[in-house]
């Protein structure tokens, strides 16, 4: 069983930033690809963010490529969401998820198989 805390959300203008963390516990996320999700209301929960078990390779949507950032910290049992140039779409409960899986990066909900209680961003135009 692994445990996810996230932490780090808020209300902030657009143009501004945000660093999101998932601090995990119960097994280390070396274990693990992990992904950051979110959902904003009304629609489904989208993959925004993820990193694979080995750390090698990275994924990011269209829509936050080039302003957010994944990190993982293994030593620490963590993984950080760095995020720029925020705009008020970005709006939404953002979760942090882990998959056992080694073989890449799954990009459905489903796929993932613990997940954190979410945390709210807001972005005020």
């Amino acid at each position: 069983q692994v445990q996810l805390v996230e932490s780090g959300g808020g209300l902030v203008q657009a143009g501004g930033s945000l660093r999101l963390a998932c601090a995990a516990s119960g097994r280390a996320i070396s274990n693990y690809a992990m992904g950051w999700f979110r959902q904003a209301p009304g629609k489904e929960r989208e993959l925004v963010a993820a990193v694979s078990w080995s750390g090698s390779s990275t994924y990011y949507a269209d829509s936050v490529n080039g302003r957010f950032t994944i990190s993982r910290d293994n030593a620490k049992n963590t993984v950080d969401l760095q995020m720029n140039s925020l705009k008020p779409e970005d709006t939404a409960v953002y979760y942090c998820a882990a998959d056992s899986w080694r073989g890449g990066i799954h990009r459905r909900p489903p796929q993932y198989d613990y997940w954190g209680q979410g945390t709210q961003v807001t972005v005020s135009s």
